[in-house]
């Protein structure tokens, strides 16, 4: 796949899985005439893509899924369904307050019907257009585990008729959390991409933060939705000073702060004040307060690391994975000394979940660095470059371990 497919593949997937979807009621079906789409202009368009390529993928993918549907009219359940759909012009509008398909998908994929682990993995999957290879490294298991995953949540999805739709104002509280979840990892995975090549991926990002406005409208008085947009904000600020132009990664303190986006910023700024104002604190409040310090601090050695360390270990008290302590480990040793720091993440190293996670043996060797061990520093970077870290992570890992020896 060229570069410039592969560009049009990742923006468009999830529109294109999410009308098809609408029109058709049926995500497998939709995802396999969006995927025939996408085979048919890899072979038409050697040329490069049409005018609207995205308008091009739907009809295409639509008119798929209608000759399925037309062959199976045979049975009569389906006769019926597929006589009105090929007699429609065009798929129907979607209604009520966010008539947005994407988010209608992430719903659908979020049912409680399906497990949590599910959800996730087939949000990433649908709305984003990732890999089943990508999403099983993603998840530590093998592709053909992550692939009977999806189909059987897929087929739950058809079998139970779980509706398409934007949930009713009374489902909103126990639907959200999910929701959020799922938007903040759709980020997460596009901020620091753990498969491929690049380091970022602008689309993943630029849908997140798309979807976190889209939800402040539906709930506007959730404080936690407001904390969530408000993070990806002040996060994505620093997008552009990330990586240099051949595609390495640049350590936050040694950022061009010119570079930040300053009117995202302020934007975070605004909207995680709103969040505060409701009085009802949680964990994307606390971490869109964190990425404030980063993200407002004029230099690096202005940043607020006490006041870091302190939002963590609240932060803890919501969620004490090990990767809050092991971000809290990174601010203690800002804030009181490497040997600090060290100490807590030494802690974490007895966390089965964490032996394979390659950023806590990374930062216990940027510790171990800082302290003067330098033989252990070594040892613990090597630790961290045999877990296969992304291609960007590994060249950063790699000249930190050459400036050792």
């Amino acid at each position: 796949m060229t570069s410039e497919l592969e560009l049009v593949f990742r923006r468009e997937w999830g529109r294109a899985v999410a009308v098809v979807t609408r029109v058709t009621g049926d995500l497998g079906a939709a995802e396999d005439a969006v995927q025939e789409a996408f085979t048919e202009a890899l072979e038409r368009w050697s040329a490069g893509p049409p005018d609207e390529p995205r308008a091009w993928l739907i009809t295409v993918a639509r008119n798929r899924a209608l000759d399925q549907l037309r062959r199976e009219a045979r049975r009569n359940e389906k006769e019926g369904e597929a006589v009105r759909l090929l007699g429609e012009s065009g798929p129907p509008q979607p209604t009520g307050m966010v008539a947005d398909d994407r988010l209608r998908l992430v719903f659908t994929c979020c049912h409680p019907a399906l497990e949590p682990g599910v959800r996730i993995a087939l949000t990433l999957r649908t709305l984003c257009g990732l890999t089943t290879a990508e999403i099983a490294a993603m998840f530590l298991v093998s592709e053909p585990a992550m692939a009977q995953r999806l189909v059987r949540a897929k087929r739950k999805i058809r079998d139970a008729a779980i509706p398409y739709r934007v949930p009713e104002d009374h489902e909103l509280p126990d639907r959200m959390p999910a929701v959020l979840r799922v938007v903040y990892l759709v980020f997460t995975e596009g901020h620091r991409a753990d498969v491929g090549e690049r380091v970022v991926r602008d689309e993943l990002c630029d849908e997140a933060i798309r979807l976190a406005r889209l939800l402040t409208r539906l709930s506007p008085d959730d404080p936690e939705a407001l904390g969530l947009l408000a993070l990806l904000l002040l996060t994505d600020a620093r997008r552009a000073a990330r990586t240099t132009a051949d595609g390495r990664v640049v350590p936050l303190a040694e950022q061009d702060r010119a570079l930040w986006d300053r009117q995202r910023t302020d934007e975070g700024v605004r909207v995680l004040g709103a969040a505060v104002a409701r009085r009802r604190p949680g964990p994307y409040q606390l971490q869109a307060a964190i990425a404030a310090c980063h993200t407002t601090a004029p230099t690096a050695a202005d940043t607020d690391w006490t006041r870091i360390a302190e939002l963590y270990e609240t932060l803890a008290q919501h969620d004490p994975s090990p990767v809050i302590h092991a971000n809290r480990a990174v601010a203690v040793a800002k804030s009181q000394g490497p040997a600090a720091g060290l100490a807590v993440l030494d802690r974490l190293t007895a966390d089965r979940r964490v032996r394979g996670w390659h950023l806590l043996h990374a930062a216990r060797a940027d510790l171990l660095r800082r302290l003067g061990r330098r033989d252990e520093a070594a040892d613990a970077y090597r630790t961290a470059l045999a877990l296969d870290p992304p291609p960007a992570e590994r060249e950063f890992l790699t000249a930190r371990l050459d400036e050792l020896a």
